[in-house]
């Protein structure tokens, strides 16, 4: 475990959705949801959300509070542009790179050529400033290798991995270097946005809800956390961390930048995930490729399990409570009803006394169960749709109660997620229902498909939390 110190004039300010209590000496917040208990002098130097280093002591706490996910950073300093090499793996795909290489302006680039039917030339009349380097492999030996090749020819403190389908927006890595001013940083990457979002409702779609989107809210990557990973397509990283632990590893054609990120965090390391920078991604749009991309991320659970332990990749991760309060309100018995209240009525006393020592207790133990009820529900109509649609679909055949309650909770799964993306894409909701729908069965798909070929289920168990 690493334990630098901050730099003076680095700052955290709580994050928005933090609850503060008693004068600020205890926050509620962070993912997964915590509640940290504060000294006196610690809440004083929070003030009013903002705090900056400016001795050991407030190092101390601003940690604390980046660790607890409670707090976001917000450095002063800025690495020199100069200590960042672009590393661009490359596989048949041309046009991509002189696309790429016409956003980046000034920087110095490793393209590795990972195979490509035709050698990769870089024309002197480019229309670019970059100093251009170009490694090639003479057979596809995968991206990993590829980013590893590249990552040992680099010599500068950063490297940045850019996919050759990409193209980065203004500023995209000024937003993102500050973030090593943190000397436990190793990791940081930015929001990936769709290159073109209208060419067809597809792209609409994928505009919304791509796997690669991680959304708006900035956060540490954590792997049992809001973002437990960010995607290998745009990457910016410590060279010396990466190289310490190996770099991407060469047997996973999938999932490699999950596995990256969880060593790195065993390691020590803090990553994050920056949405104020951004890097548009050319989407597969069509729909036969666009399946079986979403297949084939579904298969990288499986070594990933085998890696990590099951409780990393579980489809589900719900408090034992909520299942059966599920269950036995799903039976609509007046015996199921009763029994339902009586679980939660449990679970809140329990919830309760982690919050004795705050102002009306009950109160907010009921708020926090509630958000941690219908949270769950969320999350089993999702994975009945997505992880588990096979034993959904075998069960909806055997039972009509149960064809009732999975055709409601798939109808109002979606059409929730339609309702809070709906300024996004412009679909309407009833496209939007059925590409989720197609979506969850061809990553469900492929998480079972893996897990046929890994001949484990450890990567369709479902799991409680860590307390």
């Amino acid at each position: 475990m690493r334990h630098d110190r901050l730099p003076d004039g680095f700052g955290v300010r709580i994050d928005p959705r933090v609850r503060a209590y008693s004068g600020g000496r205890i926050l509620i917040g962070g993912s997964p949801a915590r509640l940290l208990r504060l000294a006196p002098e610690a809440a004083e130097m929070i003030g009013d959300g903002y705090l900056e280093v400016t001795d050991p002591k407030s190092a101390v706490v601003a940690r604390r509070l980046l660790d607890s996910g409670v707090a976001n950073p917000r450095p002063q300093l800025l690495p020199s542009l100069d200590d960042v090499t672009v590393i661009v793996p490359l596989r048949n795909n041309a046009d991509g790179l002189a696309r790429l290489l016409a956003a980046l302006r000034g920087h110095t680039v490793i393209v590795v050529d990972d195979g490509s039917d035709r050698p990769v030339r870089i024309p002197e009349s480019r229309g670019t400033r970059c100093r251009v380097t170009v490694l090639r492999h003479d057979e596809g030996q995968g991206p990993s290798a590829a980013r590893n090749a590249g990552l040992r020819a680099a010599t500068t403190e950063f490297v940045a991995f850019l996919d050759a389908d990409v193209v980065p927006r203004s500023g995209w890595l000024e937003v993102m270097l500050g973030h090593f001013s943190d000397p436990e940083v190793a990791l940081v990457a930015p929001r990936i946005v769709a290159l073109d979002p209208e060419s067809n409702s597809l792209a609409r779609y994928e505009h919304t809800r791509s796997s690669l989107d991680l959304g708006r809210r900035e956060a540490a990557v954590q792997s049992r956390g809001l973002v437990s990973y960010v995607p290998s397509a745009a990457l910016l990283v410590r060279r010396q961390a990466l190289l310490a632990e190996g770099g991407f590893d060469e047997s996973m054609r999938v999932a490699e930048d999950v596995d990256l990120c969880w060593r790195l965090e065993r390691a020590g390391w803090r990553l994050r995930y920056e949405p104020a920078a951004h890097v548009a991604h050319d989407h597969r749009v069509s729909f036969p490729s666009w399946f079986a991309r979403k297949l084939f991320y579904g298969t990288g659970a499986a070594s990933l399990a085998e890696r990590h332990g099951k409780g990393m990749v579980a489809p589900l991760s719900v408090p034992p409570w909520m299942v059966v309060a599920s269950l036995l309100f799903a039976t609509m018995s007046k015996w199921g009803l009763l029994g339902g209240v009586v679980t939660l009525v449990t679970a809140l006393a329990r919830l309760r006394r982690v919050f004795t020592a705050l102002d009306n207790p009950t109160r907010i133990a009921s708020i926090y169960l509630a958000r941690g009820f219908f949270s769950g529900l969320w999350q089993l109509a999702s994975a009945m749709c997505r992880h588990y649609w096979p034993v959904t679909l075998l069960a909806m055949l055997a039972s009509r109660r149960i064809r009732r309650i999975a055709v409601t909770m798939a109808v109002a799964d979606g059409l929730a997620d339609w309702f809070t993306h709906r300024d996004a894409g412009g679909l309407d909701p009833f496209r939007y229902l059925a590409y989720k729908r197609l979506d969850d069965i061809a990553y469900g798909t492929g998480l079972w498909l893996g897990a046929y070929r890994a001949r484990s289920v450890e990567a369709l168990e479902p799991t409680a939390p860590a307390r």
